[in-house]
């Protein structure tokens, strides 16, 4: 093989080397500037909306797909990234009027003043989730949600390899594979119409998709897949957009 062969070898496996070394630091939330998303293998109509921070009930509206939500490789799901339209709205409007649960339509209800997103108390929301929460595992959290820069869309928690990760609230388990870059193995549970909770970088899955699960459950073992060090990055959704899970889990 001739030298200059090799020398562009050698450069094309230091950049390899270079992107696997930095792939920890890829930001865990993505926004996509894409108006379409082609459907792989193992993705769900859940995954695709926690991938692109959408709320999974309106895709699904925005591209008439009825419950069960089936959706199949080499479809072309809509995404609507542009500002908010008139439709939009209608669609969010139409959402919370018909598919929320009784307990935040009662608290629906009550005047204007008291709905207002700082005056909702967490423990309010979690009650609107109808699940109590608890901790996903043991151990310090190192990395805490943040909205600023890149952002922290959940919390890290550091651990050892194997611990128990647990279903932090009841729920049905709506995507358990490894096919969003940056999660490594994941799961997402889904709780309500309104709540969904995520457990990334396990080193492995314990459940599937379909699967009822119970709080405290355990559903996964802790892991470093998709990061460079032994954690559990846990995250809660409401209608689609990340929330600060430290709000919602109980204080040690």
């Amino acid at each position: 093989m001739c030298v200059r062969a090799r020398l562009v070898i050698a450069i094309i496996i230091s950049c390899i080397l270079a992107a696997c070394a930095t792939e920890p630091d890829r930001p865990i939330y993505y926004q996509y500037e894409k108006k379409y998303h082609t459907v792989l293998k193992g993705d769900t109509l859940y995954s695709i909306a926690y991938q692109h921070g959408l709320d999974y009930q309106e895709l699904a509206a925005w591209n008439k797909i009825g419950k069960p939500y089936t959706i199949f490789p080499g479809q072309k799901i809509l995404l609507k990234l542009s500002a908010p339209s008139k439709d939009r709205g209608l669609n969010s409007a139409t959402r919370k009027r018909t598919e929320v649960p009784a307990a935040a339509a009662a608290t629906n209800r009550q005047p204007i003043k008291q709905q207002t997103k700082d005056s909702i108390k967490p423990s309010t929301a979690a009650k609107q989730a109808q699940h109590g929460w608890t901790w996903p595992t043991r151990g310090k959290v190192i990395r805490k949600f943040s909205v600023k820069g890149r952002g922290n869309k959940g919390i890290d928690i550091s651990g050892k390899v194997g611990q128990a990760v647990l279903a932090a609230s009841s729920g049905k388990v709506v995507y358990s594979g490894s096919g969003l870059p940056g999660y490594g193995n994941l799961i997402i549970v889904k709780h309500s119409e309104q709540f969904l909770s995520a457990y990334a970088h396990n080193s492995r899955l314990l459940v599937k998709e379909g699967k009822v699960v119970t709080r405290g459950q355990k559903i996964a073992e802790l892991g470093s897949t998709g990061t460079n060090s032994p954690r559990l990055h846990f995250e809660i959704r409401k209608f689609g957009k990340p929330v600060d899970p430290l709000r919602y889990l109980p204080k040690e």
